[in-house]
């Protein structure tokens, strides 16, 4: 997926869960020579091109760098799916502020966010334009009868079940919309896409491949993802699933998959390999179970890895150590994350000369550790594919499989029917790799909730997590916990708990009179 295949699906500025009607839709080009959509699938190449948009959707912006966006209203490069999920659930947690004063981007951090914020709509938007594309390909393969074209079905499948996982998660009562059509869509409950999420995992664990092209998924990311999906139920339903949360991080921790131990720069942790430029083809790639393909010339964005980089890059930086031709003196973060780190912990990567540990003044890029975690450099120190520096190669996993393992010791400390020793163990596995020898592992009774809660931030810090696991620890909107600038207080502070979710965005509910706001908004 390095090499971006044929763009073949026209790009939108609407989305398809709060679409309007249009007339006669069923039009033909006049030009014998144009490309329709019937050639699209016409043989698996060019459906595998199509294919090919339902994953560039989430790593890229449109149809080229910039000029030619998917969706409209929004910098073009802040509407990437990535850089987006960085906004709502890092920079909305104690692992990030910004010191950027773009219009509701401080709003984030301080939760004290709208209806009408630029970021929630636009991520709604994204999300939903991937539901569209992936219902316009399902409906067309299904159509065909060669066995290649079929294949591809499963996995425009699993990406529309991603893309409302994400809506679930971040908007909780959504439209669920599998075809299309020109009716506007009436709002589904949480439980109703919970359950629809659910069963297309199931329907398709055995219909996607053992073993897939990097960058595409196979059936241990639908198990993965399954994984995910019954941690969060109990958040999400009302009801516990963590006897099935074990069960399907099981079959995840027990496939093809493994931890990378591949010390390429002899430092004694390869933590920092996944990170890196080449981690499509240094090792890192064993562990990224599913994963968002960058390339600095073949795929360029504003968004990925080049805005993870270049926005956590300002003051006393050199720029060149990350592969990139300068900063943009943004990104940082609290002191709350530093403070889970001991010094022995390799995955703790923080800039330090000319910042303060603590904030006073979010504006100031001085004011907060930044991270180094990043970086657009190879792992024999080369930089990445762009000559110039300006968009990164480095690969960004989604679900890796040392998520899974934490996924496992929470459920099981939950109520879930897993192994107390094997949670300790798998645990003791990623830290062997993130002290580079055992001196950092624990024992059974050190093993707790909070344990694996802050282990989930040392491991997954800025991977887009965070907001979630702190909703279902309930100390996302409590007093339970609170961090830096919290509730927009310099020492921090609950807020009201409707912010446990996002709002339905403005313009979609007036557009569709069937949607109905979420509480509080």
């Amino acid at each position: 997926m390095k090499k971006i295949f044929k763009i073949l699906i026209a790009p939108v500025t609407f989305s398809l869960l709060v679409s309007a009607c249009h007339d006669d839709l069923d039009q033909s080009p006049i030009d014998p020579d144009s490309f329709t959509e019937e050639d699209v699938f016409s043989n698996a190449t060019e459906a595998k091109g199509a294919l090919a948009k339902l994953y560039a959707s989430l790593t890229l912006t449109g149809q080229a760098t910039t000029g030619q966006a998917d969706i409209a209203d929004i910098d073009e490069g802040a509407s990437q799916f990535t850089r987006m999920l960085f906004n709502l659930n890092e920079l909305t947690t104690d692992h990030a502020v910004c010191g950027w004063g773009d219009p509701g981007l401080p709003d984030l951090h301080g939760m004290y966010w709208t209806s009408g914020n630029d970021f929630s709509q636009a991520m709604y938007v994204r999300l939903a334009q991937e539901v569209s594309f992936c219902n316009s390909f399902i409906s067309k393969a299904a159509a065909i009868s060669d066995p290649a074209i079929q294949d591809f079905l499963a996995e425009a499948r699993f990406l529309r079940a991603f893309a409302y996982y994400n809506l679930m998660d971040f908007y909780a009562n959504v439209p669920l919309v599998t075809k299309i059509s020109t009716e506007l869509p009436t709002q589904s409950s949480r439980q109703e896409i919970f359950d629809f999420v659910e069963a297309e995992l199931l329907e398709i664990e055995n219909t996607l491949p053992d073993n897939n092209e990097y960058g595409r998924v196979d059936k241990v990311a639908a198990w993965a993802l399954l994984s995910r999906l019954y941690l969060n139920a109990e958040t999400w339903t009302g009801t516990q699933r963590y006897d099935d949360c074990v069960i399907y991080s099981n079959n995840v921790i027990n496939s093809s998959y493994s931890i990378n131990m591949n010390d390429a720069n002899n430092n004694g942790t390869s933590y920092d390999e996944l990170f890196l430029a080449d981690n499509n083809s240094n090792g890192a790639q064993n562990e990224f179970i599913f994963v968002l393909s960058f390339d600095g010339v073949q795929s360029q964005t504003y968004g990925g890895s080049t805005f993870l980089i270049h926005a956590a890059i300002g003051g006393t930086m050199d720029a060149s150590a990350f592969g990139v031709n300068g900063g943009w003196g943004g990104n940082r973060t609290t002191s709350a994350l530093v403070n889970k780190f001991d010094t022995n912990d390799q995955r703790g990567m923080f800039y330090t000369n000319g910042q303060s540990l603590e904030i006073q003044n979010i504006s100031a890029f001085e004011e907060g550790y930044t991270i180094t975690k990043y970086k657009n450099i190879t792992s024999t120190g080369a930089q990445g594919n762009d000559a110039n520096g300006e968009f990164a190669d480095t690969d960004l996993p989604i679900i890796r499989l040392a998520e899974i393992y934490l996924n496992y010791a929470e459920a099981t400390l939950r109520g879930g029917n897993g192994d107390l020793g094997t949670a300790v163990n798998l645990i003791n596995e990623l830290r062997v790799r993130a002290y580079g020898d055992n001196s950092g592992n624990i024992s059974t009774s050190a093993l707790d909730l909070d344990f694996v809660l802050d282990e989930r931030s040392r491991e997954l810090y800025w991977e887009g997590q965070r907001r979630t696991d702190l909703v279902r620890y309930n100390y996302f909107t409590t007093g339970n916990y609170v961090w830096p600038f919290k509730g927009n207080q310099p020492n921090g502070a609950s807020v009201s708990n409707f912010r446990n979710v996002f709002p339905i965005p403005s313009n979609s509910i007036s557009t569709n009179p069937n949607l109905a706001q979420n509480p509080g908004y």
